[in-house]
């Protein structure tokens, strides 16, 4: 079951909240400006208990930040978001040798057997035009999907979630509040709220996911933060992407080696 959270449910003891769905500086598509460890203490600082960095086509899979993370008290699921036949698809929990294979639905369909109730896949942001989603086909794949996305980005009469929400109680798939975040201020509005397992372990949080209550926090976007996102997505990003930026291999050698100090949010 999930139900949307007023603001103060967010403190109430017992309950963590997590963000399964987050970009950083490591993705090889995105031009992204935070690393791992920015996000790691900004997340600390806002009382997350669990995350999942979901690179594009890729797994995140850096040791020292998994290694700070369990040094917070926070569990990092190794994740990716990988676009199969044009559309996208979260998978928590992963291994890259496990996802380069993944071509087709029926590739997942494969994976999912294989590793049963081990993996978690989300469909995101499934009902919006740009991007990989999924749209129309998310029924006939819907098999493929432990959860659906709803989605941060929504203001008034523009919000598509509503779509995501009647396939998610047709087929009784939990919603899952994530900030898509490609920006670190963005990362932190938007959340789900799962009980506290008594030991936060991968199977622990999973089943948690499944079986509920969730709370799922994601405010309208501010008309400032709607019209910023906007200009990111059509006029900011494609410039950093058209420019180059940073080299992607630079950027991962940056990222392991600059540290910001402890705790800074």
């Amino acid at each position: 079951m999930s139900i949307l959270a007023n603001e103060k449910d967010d403190h109430d003891h017992g309950w963590i909240k997590c963000d399964l769905h987050i970009h950083t500086l490591d993705d090889p598509t995105d031009v992204i400006d935070y690393y791992a460890h920015q996000l790691l203490a900004r997340a600390r600082a806002l009382g997350f208990g669990a995350l999942a960095i979901t690179l594009h086509d890729a797994v995140f899979d850096r040791r020292e930040a998994f290694a700070e993370a369990a040094a917070m008290g926070m569990l990092l699921i190794s994740a990716a978001e990988m676009r199969i036949e044009g559309a996208d698809i979260i998978l928590l929990n992963v291994r890259s040798e496990e996802v380069a294979g993944l071509k087709t639905f029926d590739d997942v369909r494969a994976l999912r057997a294989r590793r049963g109730l081990s993996i978690f896949t989300i469909a995101p942001h499934p009902f919006y035009v740009l991007g990989g989603s999924i749209g129309k086909r998310l029924l006939p794949e819907i098999d493929c999907f432990d959860a659906i996305e709803l989605c941060h980005f929504h203001r008034g009469l523009f919000n598509p979630n509503w779509r995501a929400a009647r396939v998610a109680t047709r087929y009784g798939k939990p919603l899952i509040a994530t900030s898509d975040a490609h920006r670190l201020h963005a990362f932190g509005s938007h959340y789900t709220s799962l009980p506290a397992p008594a030991e936060l372990t991968i199977e622990n949080f999973f089943a948690a996911l499944r079986h509920g209550p969730l709370r799922l926090t994601s405010p309208p976007c501010s008309l400032a933060d709607f019209l910023s996102a906007v200009y990111f997505v059509f006029v900011a990003h494609p410039f950093r992407k058209h420019r180059g930026h940073v080299d992607v291999s630079e950027r991962a050698e940056h990222a392991s080696s600059v540290r910001e100090p402890a705790g800074r949010p």
